[in-house]
């Protein structure tokens, strides 16, 4: 029997490669979830992160991912192969990066390259532990006195043309959307999701999260408010940051869902599809992994605004 040509078997096997991509060509995705808090359908980290896994894994894209739950932090190794970092959890000084030395640990990866996403609260961080480093991974951040997190429906019309805006239809969302954050003059920063803020966001008075004279003026004036952008970092690296996600019901919604999966895989710096990330959440996975918390529907959470007092912070 005669043998294979050996281009023949080369040519085979660049095939076989092409069908069945190497584990190693994919990009790791890290998600940290942050430990339970506020009331029943809010700040759900752990299941608000497993569904951006579940539509990860099951996009048939080139990507795999890890997800660390309650706070916990990964191991060096899991770090050093990210090539992006998606954190959700709570904020201000219990912003789970600020124990230990997890910020040097984040920063050595930051250094090399590697992407980073903040969702919601891990948005917000003290100006004088952390702010400059938010600033330079991720271009923004929620600055107290500064910035303010009222609820409000964020009518999204247009998007700019960005890879995390591939698939986005115009949609409206009632969130915890923060207003009139802290950027850089740095690097390349993208207004990815950009809406007015009605004048009842500013019903509340001056306090650290609720209320200051430069956000009073901002929205008086009628500017829009960035609610997401993306940073091109100096280094190459990339940022992102995403201000909604604090009713977990939200994660339902394609739109929403897509943008934060589109930036995901942006800031890992894998191709984005033209359509953007495809997904889809039942109602059953959508109520599946909540924290364990009092028995009160998230319908209630959301329209009953004495339940809702944590979420001023």
């Amino acid at each position: 029997m005669k043998s294979i040509p050996k281009k023949l078997t080369l040519l085979a096997a660049l095939a076989l490669s092409t069908l069945c991509p190497a584990e190693d060509a994919k990009k790791n995705i890290l998600l940290l979830a942050g430990r339970p808090s506020h009331g029943p359908g809010a700040h759900e980290h752990n299941a608000g992160s497993l569904l951006l896994k579940k539509c990860l894994d099951e996009s048939g894209l080139l990507v795999k991912s890890t997800m660390i739950r309650d706070g916990e932090w990964p191991s060096p190794e899991q770090l050093a192969a990210a090539d992006t970092v998606v954190i959700y959890c709570d904020g201000g000084d219990k912003h789970l990066i600020l124990k230990d030395d997890r910020m040097q640990q984040l920063a050595k990866e930051m250094k090399r390259g590697c992407g980073l996403v903040c969702l919601h609260y891990a948005v917000e961080i003290p100006k004088d532990k952390g702010g400059a480093e938010l600033l330079g991974w991720m271009g923004g951040y929620f600055e107290t006195h500064w910035s303010v997190n009222p609820h409000w429906t964020a009518d999204f019309k247009s998007f700019p043309a960005h890879p995390i805006s591939n698939g986005l239809k115009p949609y409206a969302m009632l969130d915890e959307w923060y207003i009139h954050m802290r950027f850089t003059d740095q690097g390349k920063l993208t207004h990815v999701l950009s809406a007015t803020a009605p004048e009842d966001t500013m019903s509340r008075g001056d306090g650290p999260h609720s209320g200051n004279p430069h956000v009073r003026k901002a929205v008086a004036d009628g500017l829009p408010q960035t609610l997401a952008w993306a940073f091109e970092r100096p280094d190459g690296g990339r940022g992102f940051g995403f201000t909604g996600g604090h009713f977990h019901k939200n994660w339902g919604d394609d739109n929403q869902r897509k943008t934060v999966l589109n930036a995901i895989l942006w800031t890992a710096k894998a191709a984005v599809p033209a359509e953007g990330v495809t997904s889809k959440v039942t109602p059953e996975e959508l109520a599946a992994n909540l924290d364990p918390k009092a028995q009160q529907s998230m319908l209630d959470h959301e329209s009953n605004p004495a339940f809702c007092a944590a979420c001023k912070h």
